[in-house]
């Protein structure tokens, strides 16, 4: 697996897998929301945005951690794999509001330069949302997927172990 795809609900821990999959696979890590927002919260146009996650998504090797499902088009056929965190809402939104409390005030490593860690009532709300908003597309856009790609689809954190010893596996050789 040369190209994995994280995605799921805000909270669901998209950012923390990734980075375990990129150390433990040796492969560059792409957080999405750290390419996406620019000095404190800055975004770029649609188009710049696409281009960014062209030229990311053209690499030959990343674990890439993000929804952007406005970019799909340009991710998934470039995954190996993709792993789908479809936690139940109250765990994301739980995951959300224990990271702004622990972060509050402070830059993440997987956000923009001076994005600080704040609590938003529109976010709280777009996670409950999600999967209503977010499901049947993510559902229906795996069905999609070529044969040579592979989906994970982990409906608990508890399955995070045995997908990393699978991926494992497949390390590539060097």
């Amino acid at each position: 697996m040369r190209r994995i795809l994280v995605i799921g609900s805000p909270g669901a821990g998209k950012s923390t897998l990734a980075r375990r999959l990129s150390e433990r696979l040796d492969l560059p890590l792409i957080h999405l929301d750290r390419e996406y927002f620019g000095s404190d919260w800055a975004t770029p146009s649609r188009s710049e945005w696409r281009e960014r996650v062209t030229a990311l998504a053209a690499r030959p090797e990343w674990v890439m951690d993000g929804n952007y499902a406005s970019t799909f088009d340009i991710r998934v056929p470039r995954a190996n794999a993709i792993v789908w965190l479809n936690l139940p809402r109250w765990r994301c939104l739980a995951g959300v509001l224990w990271r702004v409390a622990v972060n509050y005030g402070r830059a993440r490593p997987d956000l923009g330069p001076g994005c600080k860690e704040r609590f938003d009532w529109s976010f709280v709300q777009w996670i409950w949302s999600y999967p209503d908003q977010m499901g049947v597309k993510t559902a229906r856009m795996l069905k999609r997927l070529r044969p040579d790609q592979r989906a994970y689809v982990l409906r608990s954190r508890s399955h995070i172990p045995a997908l990393e010893a699978e991926l494992s596996t497949h390390r590539r050789v060097v």
